[in-house]
């Protein structure tokens, strides 16, 4: 693990190094992303309908192979999740887009 993947493991995607509480809140829902750039980090998903979380995210992101591009995320068919706060599912790297 290099020094940014040690910067944002178990931080929430979109919260700054600097953010005086970078980690997950008790009452939120969160994915756990697993792989590519922002591996290791959780993305709320609170307020996303199931349909949502099934199709998958693009992520804005500065490590990966494109700078200012994206990091693609999808879910495993069938992989359960659980319902309530905490971590919900995991989210699997599938490539990247400029």
């Amino acid at each position: 693990m290099n020094g940014d993947e040690q910067l944002l493991n178990g931080r929430v995607y979109g919260r700054g190094h600097d953010d005086p509480n970078p980690g997950p809140l008790p009452h939120r829902t969160y994915a756990e992303l697993v792989g590519g750039p922002p591996d290791g980090l959780l993305l709320d998903i609170h307020a996303w309908r199931a349909e949502e979380v099934d199709d998958g995210v693009a992520l804005s992101t500065e490590l990966g192979q494109f700078p200012g591009g994206r990091a693609l995320y999808d879910p495993r068919p069938g992989e359960p999740r659980t319902p309530g706060p905490g971590v919900s599912c995991r989210l699997y790297y599938s490539g990247e887009t400029p």
